[in-house]
Protein backbone atom coordinates (compact mmCIF):
# COMPACT_ATOMS: atom_id res chain seq x y z
CA UNK A 1 0.00 0.00 0.00
CA UNK A 2 0.84 3.22 -0.66
CA UNK A 3 2.35 6.03 1.77
CA UNK A 4 -1.09 8.19 3.66
CA UNK A 5 -3.44 5.70 2.51
CA UNK A 6 -5.63 4.21 4.78
CA UNK A 7 -6.45 0.60 4.35
CA UNK A 8 -10.09 -0.63 3.75
CA UNK A 9 -12.18 -3.42 2.89
CA UNK A 10 -11.41 -3.44 -0.47
CA UNK A 11 -7.51 -4.13 0.90
CA UNK A 12 -8.12 -6.74 3.70
CA UNK A 13 -10.58 -8.86 1.00
CA UNK A 14 -7.64 -8.41 -1.64
CA UNK A 15 -4.92 -10.37 0.83
CA UNK A 16 -7.46 -12.95 1.99
CA UNK A 17 -8.53 -13.32 -1.23
CA UNK A 18 -12.60 -13.37 -0.23
CA UNK A 19 -15.07 -10.39 -1.80
CA UNK A 20 -15.08 -7.30 0.44
CA UNK A 21 -18.51 -8.81 1.11
CA UNK A 22 -17.04 -11.07 3.28
CA UNK A 23 -14.76 -9.09 4.73
CA UNK A 24 -17.57 -6.50 6.16
CA UNK A 25 -19.85 -9.69 7.52
CA UNK A 26 -16.67 -11.05 9.10
CA UNK A 27 -16.19 -7.74 10.96
CA UNK A 28 -18.96 -7.66 12.09
CA UNK A 29 -18.85 -11.26 13.57
CA UNK A 30 -21.68 -12.35 11.25
CA UNK A 31 -22.04 -16.37 11.59
CA UNK A 32 -22.30 -16.52 7.67
CA UNK A 33 -18.24 -16.59 7.56
CA UNK A 34 -16.59 -19.46 8.45
CA UNK A 35 -14.02 -19.40 12.05
CA UNK A 36 -10.94 -20.20 10.01
CA UNK A 37 -11.63 -17.13 7.58
CA UNK A 38 -12.97 -14.69 9.85
CA UNK A 39 -9.67 -15.20 12.04
CA UNK A 40 -7.57 -14.73 9.19
CA UNK A 41 -9.49 -11.71 8.02
CA UNK A 42 -9.20 -10.36 12.07
CA UNK A 43 -5.39 -11.04 12.33
CA UNK A 44 -4.95 -8.85 9.09
CA UNK A 45 -7.12 -6.39 9.93
CA UNK A 46 -5.65 -6.14 12.87
CA UNK A 47 -1.47 -5.85 11.68
CA UNK A 48 -2.92 -3.46 9.12
CA UNK A 49 -4.44 -1.25 12.08
CA UNK A 50 -7.83 -0.90 10.36
CA UNK A 51 -10.52 1.53 11.65
CA UNK A 52 -13.61 1.40 9.75
CA UNK A 53 -14.96 3.97 7.86
CA UNK A 54 -17.72 5.26 10.42
CA UNK A 55 -19.53 7.32 7.47
CA UNK A 56 -20.05 4.60 5.92
CA UNK A 57 -21.13 2.28 8.71
CA UNK A 58 -23.57 4.46 9.77
CA UNK A 59 -24.58 4.99 6.01
CA UNK A 60 -25.50 1.27 5.59
CA UNK A 61 -27.15 0.45 9.13
CA UNK A 62 -28.73 4.07 9.74
CA UNK A 63 -27.71 4.61 12.87
CA UNK A 64 -25.23 7.38 14.19
CA UNK A 65 -23.01 4.84 16.41
CA UNK A 66 -23.46 8.23 19.01
CA UNK A 67 -24.99 9.18 21.88
CA UNK A 68 -26.45 12.38 23.14
CA UNK A 69 -25.90 13.40 26.95
CA UNK A 70 -27.55 16.96 27.54
CA UNK A 71 -25.76 18.77 30.71
CA UNK A 72 -26.38 21.89 32.22
CA UNK A 73 -23.20 23.45 33.25
CA UNK A 74 -20.94 20.25 32.47
CA UNK A 75 -18.30 21.50 34.98
CA UNK A 76 -20.00 21.18 38.10
CA UNK A 77 -18.46 18.45 40.16
CA UNK A 78 -21.84 16.24 40.85
CA UNK A 79 -22.52 16.29 37.11
CA UNK A 80 -18.68 15.50 35.66
CA UNK A 81 -18.95 12.30 38.61
CA UNK A 82 -21.79 10.98 36.62
CA UNK A 83 -20.08 12.21 33.05
CA UNK A 84 -17.19 9.40 34.51
CA UNK A 85 -19.73 6.70 34.98
CA UNK A 86 -21.02 7.07 31.72
CA UNK A 87 -17.74 6.99 29.98
CA UNK A 88 -16.76 3.81 32.05
CA UNK A 89 -19.27 1.81 29.97
CA UNK A 90 -19.58 3.31 26.70
CA UNK A 91 -15.35 3.31 26.21
CA UNK A 92 -16.01 -0.24 25.99
CA UNK A 93 -19.00 0.00 23.16
CA UNK A 94 -18.44 1.71 19.63
CA UNK A 95 -20.81 4.32 20.36
CA UNK A 96 -19.25 7.95 20.45
CA UNK A 97 -19.89 10.36 23.26
CA UNK A 98 -21.49 13.66 22.05
CA UNK A 99 -22.39 16.27 25.10
CA UNK A 100 -24.25 18.78 25.16
CA UNK A 101 -23.82 21.67 27.50
CA UNK A 102 -26.34 23.75 27.93
CA UNK A 103 -25.08 27.28 29.76
CA UNK A 104 -27.45 29.75 28.31
CA UNK A 105 -31.30 30.85 27.94
CA UNK A 106 -31.05 30.59 24.70
CA UNK A 107 -28.97 27.09 24.03
CA UNK A 108 -32.30 26.33 26.57
CA UNK A 109 -34.87 27.66 24.35
CA UNK A 110 -33.25 25.43 21.18
CA UNK A 111 -31.43 22.54 22.83
CA UNK A 112 -34.01 19.52 22.43
CA UNK A 113 -35.45 20.58 19.14
CA UNK A 114 -32.08 20.04 17.69
CA UNK A 115 -30.76 17.59 20.06
CA UNK A 116 -33.13 14.72 19.68
CA UNK A 117 -32.67 14.31 15.67
CA UNK A 118 -32.03 10.45 14.98
CA UNK A 119 -29.32 11.83 12.09
CA UNK A 120 -27.57 12.79 14.97
CA UNK A 121 -27.95 10.16 17.60
CA UNK A 122 -29.05 7.17 18.58
CA UNK A 123 -30.24 8.14 22.04
CA UNK A 124 -29.74 10.56 24.37
CA UNK A 125 -29.45 10.92 28.36
CA UNK A 126 -30.70 14.08 30.20
CA UNK A 127 -28.68 14.76 33.15
CA UNK A 128 -30.11 17.36 36.21
CA UNK A 129 -31.14 18.83 33.54
CA UNK A 130 -35.18 20.61 34.95
CA UNK A 131 -37.68 19.82 32.45
CA UNK A 132 -40.01 22.75 31.50
CA UNK A 133 -43.42 22.38 30.06
CA UNK A 134 -42.54 23.46 26.55
CA UNK A 135 -39.65 20.52 26.46
CA UNK A 136 -42.79 18.06 26.86
CA UNK A 137 -43.95 18.25 23.71
CA UNK A 138 -40.56 17.75 21.97
CA UNK A 139 -39.33 14.63 24.39
CA UNK A 140 -42.93 12.93 23.74
CA UNK A 141 -41.95 13.04 19.92
CA UNK A 142 -38.39 12.27 20.20
CA UNK A 143 -37.81 9.39 17.49
CA UNK A 144 -35.09 7.75 19.76
CA UNK A 145 -35.22 6.93 23.61
CA UNK A 146 -34.47 9.16 26.25
CA UNK A 147 -33.21 8.27 29.77
CA UNK A 148 -33.31 10.92 32.44
CA UNK A 149 -30.86 10.96 35.50
CA UNK A 150 -31.25 13.30 38.34
CA UNK A 151 -34.79 14.89 36.94
CA UNK A 152 -38.01 13.57 37.51
CA UNK A 153 -41.20 15.07 36.06
CA UNK A 154 -45.11 14.07 36.60
CA UNK A 155 -45.87 13.99 32.66
CA UNK A 156 -43.04 12.41 31.92
CA UNK A 157 -43.01 8.96 34.62
CA UNK A 158 -43.39 6.64 31.74
CA UNK A 159 -39.40 7.29 30.58
CA UNK A 160 -36.90 5.42 32.17
CA UNK A 161 -35.22 7.86 34.85
CA UNK A 162 -33.13 7.69 37.61
CA UNK A 163 -33.18 10.21 40.42
CA UNK A 164 -33.16 10.78 44.45
CA UNK A 165 -35.02 11.95 47.29
CA UNK A 166 -33.99 15.50 47.78
CA UNK A 167 -35.91 15.52 49.97
CA UNK A 168 -35.66 13.05 52.21
CA UNK A 169 -31.60 13.78 51.82
CA UNK A 170 -32.23 17.38 53.11
CA UNK A 171 -33.91 16.06 56.36
CA UNK A 172 -31.11 13.32 57.04
CA UNK A 173 -28.71 16.34 57.08
CA UNK A 174 -30.56 18.50 59.30
CA UNK A 175 -31.64 15.70 61.70
CA UNK A 176 -27.69 15.14 61.85
CA UNK A 177 -27.03 18.25 62.95
CA UNK A 178 -30.06 18.17 65.45
CA UNK A 179 -29.07 14.69 66.81
CA UNK A 180 -25.92 16.32 67.56
CA UNK A 181 -27.69 19.22 70.05
CA UNK A 182 -27.55 21.50 67.60
CA UNK A 183 -31.11 24.19 67.44
CA UNK A 184 -29.59 26.81 65.66
CA UNK A 185 -28.82 26.03 61.96
CA UNK A 186 -28.38 27.76 58.65
CA UNK A 187 -28.94 26.74 55.16
CA UNK A 188 -27.12 27.81 52.42
CA UNK A 189 -28.15 27.09 48.58
CA UNK A 190 -29.26 27.96 45.38
CA UNK A 191 -31.20 31.09 43.75
CA UNK A 192 -35.11 29.33 44.04
CA UNK A 193 -36.51 32.38 41.51
CA UNK A 194 -35.11 34.75 38.86
CA UNK A 195 -36.97 35.92 35.69
CA UNK A 196 -34.94 36.67 32.69
CA UNK A 197 -35.36 36.94 28.78
CA UNK A 198 -35.34 33.46 27.49
CA UNK A 199 -33.34 34.30 24.49
CA UNK A 200 -30.67 35.58 26.35
CA UNK A 201 -26.92 34.71 25.74
CA UNK A 202 -25.93 35.56 28.88
CA UNK A 203 -23.94 32.48 30.76
CA UNK A 204 -25.16 33.21 34.19
CA UNK A 205 -27.53 33.37 35.93
CA UNK A 206 -28.05 29.40 36.13
CA UNK A 207 -31.64 29.70 37.89
CA UNK A 208 -33.24 30.20 34.61
CA UNK A 209 -32.80 26.56 34.31
CA UNK A 210 -35.15 26.27 37.26
CA UNK A 211 -32.84 23.40 39.68
CA UNK A 212 -35.30 21.87 42.36
CA UNK A 213 -32.80 20.23 43.91
CA UNK A 214 -31.48 22.84 46.02
CA UNK A 215 -35.17 23.86 47.27
CA UNK A 216 -36.53 20.65 48.01
CA UNK A 217 -33.11 20.14 49.94
CA UNK A 218 -34.64 23.18 51.91
CA UNK A 219 -37.78 21.65 52.28
CA UNK A 220 -36.02 18.91 53.66
CA UNK A 221 -34.15 20.91 56.16
CA UNK A 222 -37.83 22.97 56.89
CA UNK A 223 -39.33 19.82 57.59
CA UNK A 224 -36.40 18.12 60.30
CA UNK A 225 -36.41 22.02 61.95
CA UNK A 226 -40.44 22.03 62.32
CA UNK A 227 -40.76 18.26 63.63
CA UNK A 228 -37.61 19.10 66.24
CA UNK A 229 -39.78 22.24 67.58
CA UNK A 230 -37.01 24.79 66.20
CA UNK A 231 -37.44 27.97 64.34
CA UNK A 232 -36.33 28.48 61.16
CA UNK A 233 -34.93 32.24 60.97
CA UNK A 234 -34.94 34.00 57.86
CA UNK A 235 -31.10 35.91 58.80
CA UNK A 236 -29.24 32.16 58.61
CA UNK A 237 -30.85 31.29 55.45
CA UNK A 238 -28.65 32.09 52.15
CA UNK A 239 -29.29 32.21 48.34
CA UNK A 240 -27.21 32.88 45.67
CA UNK A 241 -25.89 31.17 42.32
CA UNK A 242 -24.09 27.61 42.64
CA UNK A 243 -20.55 27.83 43.57
CA UNK A 244 -18.40 27.92 46.10
CA UNK A 245 -17.21 31.99 45.85
CA UNK A 246 -21.17 32.56 46.60
CA UNK A 247 -21.08 30.36 48.96
CA UNK A 248 -18.37 31.77 51.36
CA UNK A 249 -20.09 35.56 51.11
CA UNK A 250 -23.09 33.99 52.09
CA UNK A 251 -21.70 32.22 55.39
CA UNK A 252 -19.55 35.20 55.89
CA UNK A 253 -22.90 37.58 55.84
CA UNK A 254 -24.50 34.46 58.28
CA UNK A 255 -22.18 33.88 60.42
CA UNK A 256 -20.44 37.76 60.86
CA UNK A 257 -23.73 38.41 63.33
CA UNK A 258 -24.01 38.89 67.01
CA UNK A 259 -26.33 35.19 67.38
CA UNK A 260 -24.94 33.15 64.26
CA UNK A 261 -26.27 29.24 64.06
CA UNK A 262 -23.79 26.55 65.41
CA UNK A 263 -24.38 24.66 62.53
CA UNK A 264 -24.68 24.99 58.45
CA UNK A 265 -26.64 22.99 55.84
CA UNK A 266 -25.48 23.40 52.45
CA UNK A 267 -26.84 22.31 49.48
CA UNK A 268 -23.78 20.94 48.02
CA UNK A 269 -20.05 20.04 48.83
CA UNK A 270 -18.99 22.95 46.56
CA UNK A 271 -21.06 25.14 48.98
CA UNK A 272 -19.98 23.38 51.79
CA UNK A 273 -16.68 24.47 50.83
CA UNK A 274 -17.84 28.01 50.54
CA UNK A 275 -18.53 27.73 54.40
CA UNK A 276 -15.43 26.10 55.60
CA UNK A 277 -13.80 29.21 53.99
CA UNK A 278 -15.87 31.85 55.49
CA UNK A 279 -15.26 30.58 58.72
CA UNK A 280 -11.65 30.43 58.40
CA UNK A 281 -11.53 33.62 57.12
CA UNK A 282 -13.73 34.64 60.86
CA UNK A 283 -11.40 33.00 62.62
CA UNK A 284 -14.28 30.24 63.58
CA UNK A 285 -13.49 27.00 64.04
CA UNK A 286 -15.09 23.46 62.70
CA UNK A 287 -16.17 21.45 64.08
CA UNK A 288 -15.94 22.78 67.52
CA UNK A 289 -17.68 26.40 67.09
CA UNK A 290 -19.65 25.51 63.78
CA UNK A 291 -20.47 21.97 62.16
CA UNK A 292 -20.72 22.15 58.41
CA UNK A 293 -22.93 19.33 56.20
CA UNK A 294 -22.92 19.25 52.39
CA UNK A 295 -24.77 17.42 49.99
CA UNK A 296 -23.11 14.92 47.08
CA UNK A 297 -20.10 13.63 48.30
CA UNK A 298 -18.06 14.29 45.39
CA UNK A 299 -14.30 13.33 45.30
CA UNK A 300 -13.05 16.83 47.32
CA UNK A 301 -15.47 15.72 49.89
CA UNK A 302 -13.39 12.92 51.22
CA UNK A 303 -9.64 14.63 50.91
CA UNK A 304 -11.69 18.24 52.97
CA UNK A 305 -13.24 15.14 55.03
CA UNK A 306 -16.29 16.91 54.86
CA UNK A 307 -19.61 15.23 56.49
CA UNK A 308 -22.69 14.80 53.63
CA UNK A 309 -25.05 13.33 51.95
CA UNK A 310 -23.95 10.82 49.45
CA UNK A 311 -25.84 10.30 46.53
CA UNK A 312 -24.20 7.52 43.74
CA UNK A 313 -23.10 10.30 40.93
CA UNK A 314 -20.68 7.87 39.25
CA UNK A 315 -23.41 4.42 39.83
CA UNK A 316 -25.95 6.55 38.44
CA UNK A 317 -24.04 7.78 35.04
CA UNK A 318 -23.37 3.72 34.48
CA UNK A 319 -26.76 2.48 35.56
CA UNK A 320 -28.40 5.23 33.57
CA UNK A 321 -26.53 4.93 30.28
CA UNK A 322 -26.90 1.07 30.71
CA UNK A 323 -30.97 1.18 30.60
CA UNK A 324 -30.39 3.84 27.68
CA UNK A 325 -28.47 1.36 25.59
CA UNK A 326 -31.40 -1.79 26.36
CA UNK A 327 -33.77 1.01 25.17
CA UNK A 328 -31.90 1.22 21.81
CA UNK A 329 -31.17 -2.33 21.39
CA UNK A 330 -34.51 -3.26 22.22
CA UNK A 331 -33.72 -5.29 24.55
CA UNK A 332 -36.51 -4.35 27.12
CA UNK A 333 -39.43 -2.92 26.79
CA UNK A 334 -41.03 -2.45 30.32
CA UNK A 335 -39.58 1.70 31.36
CA UNK A 336 -38.23 1.82 34.86
CA UNK A 337 -38.67 4.71 37.44
CA UNK A 338 -35.39 3.94 39.98
CA UNK A 339 -35.29 5.80 42.89
CA UNK A 340 -31.65 5.84 44.19
CA UNK A 341 -30.53 5.84 48.42
CA UNK A 342 -28.99 8.34 50.18
CA UNK A 343 -26.75 7.65 52.77
CA UNK A 344 -25.61 10.13 55.50
CA UNK A 345 -21.75 9.63 55.42
CA UNK A 346 -19.95 11.51 58.86
CA UNK A 347 -16.22 12.88 58.78
CA UNK A 348 -14.91 15.85 60.60
CA UNK A 349 -17.00 18.78 60.18
CA UNK A 350 -19.59 18.25 62.03
CA UNK A 351 -19.27 17.52 66.14
CA UNK A 352 -21.90 18.26 69.00
CA UNK A 353 -22.59 21.84 69.96
CA UNK A 354 -20.67 22.94 72.12
CA UNK A 355 -21.77 25.71 75.42
CA UNK A 356 -21.20 28.80 72.91
CA UNK A 357 -23.98 26.86 70.58
CA UNK A 358 -26.66 26.54 74.18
Amino acid sequence: MKDNHYPTIRDIAQLVGVTPGTVSRALNDSPLVNQKTKQQILQIAKDLNYSPNLVARRLSTGRTSAIGVVVPFFTRPSVSERLEGVVSVLSNSHYDLVIHDIETPKQRSVGFKEILRKERIDGVLIISMPILEEDIPYLRQSPVPVVFIDRKHPDLADFDSLAIDDVEGGYKATRHLIELGHQKIGFIGDITEVLIPPNSDARLPKDLFKFTSSRDRYNGYKKAMSEAGLVVRDDYYGEDQHGHKEAKDLAMHILDQEDPPTAIFAASDSQAFGVIQAARVLGIKVPQDLSVIGFDDIQAAEFMELTTIRQLLFESGRTGVEMLLGAMNGGRREKENIMLPTELVIRSTTAPVGDQGL
